[in-house]
């Protein structure tokens, strides 16, 4: 039997995203760039033939999946689990003032620890909160089936590392997920796999060789 397969869906560009500009659980809606990614990425999702389909419930995430719900008829389920990382005071700063700021924290920062954020939630809480929401996403997943939820990309890169079974010190092995990028994981007899990791539609402004 085939294994039942979950797509984590990064959402498409905000304008916080282009500024450099610490997103957090702000919501920030996507810009012009963010829905032509979203839309250019919705078939190729489409194309994994899911039957379930939860998003995040903030709007960036909510915008994205209203790409992914017109190419697969489906009916998003918006679901807060899937926020983003709370990162307390420092949503809302420039990467330039965050460095100011708290230059040895924002380095750590930078280098994925987002836990480090003065007042913010930690890489442990989110873990947790991720992944009961998408174990339980691939309950409702049918033998054989896909199920797609549309998050953030710290989030999704903490949760990959847990549904594997790899430490926190893994992260550094995994690059950041693209804006409207995704991860492929499979399920085999509760064994969780990873079968592809930062995917993207093709771009349709690639010349070729």
């Amino acid at each position: 039997m085939s294994p039942k397969r979950l797509v984590l869906l990064r959402h498409g560009r905000t304008a916080w995203n282009h500024e450099g500009r610490v997103q957090g659980q702000v919501d920030v809606e996507l810009d012009d760039t963010g829905h032509l990614q979203a839309a250019a990425a919705a078939p190729a999702i489409a194309a994994y033939r899911p039957g379930v389909l939860w998003s995040s419930d903030l709007a960036r995430a909510r915008q994205t999946a209203a790409y992914v719900a017109k190419e697969t008829g489906l009916e998003p389920v918006h679901d807060p689990r899937l926020r983003e990382f709370f990162l307390g005071e420092r949503q809302g700063l420039t990467h330039d003032e965050y460095a100011a700021r708290a230059p040895e924290e924002f380095a750590r920062f930078r280098a994925g620890d987002l836990s480090v954020a003065a007042g913010g939630e930690t890489t442990a809480a989110v873990a947790a909160r991720l992944e009961e929401a998408l174990r339980e996403l691939l309950d409702h997943v049918g033998p054989g089936g896909t199920g797609v939820a549309v998050a953030h990309g710290a989030a999704i890169r903490v949760a990959t590392l847990h549904l594997l079974g790899l430490p926190d010190s893994a992260q550094a092995a995994f690059r950041a997920v693209g804006n409207c990028h995704w991860v492929v994981l499979e399920n085999h007899t509760g064994t969780i796999r990873l079968a592809g990791y930062n995917l993207a539609a093709p771009d349709p402004d690639a010349s070729g060789v």
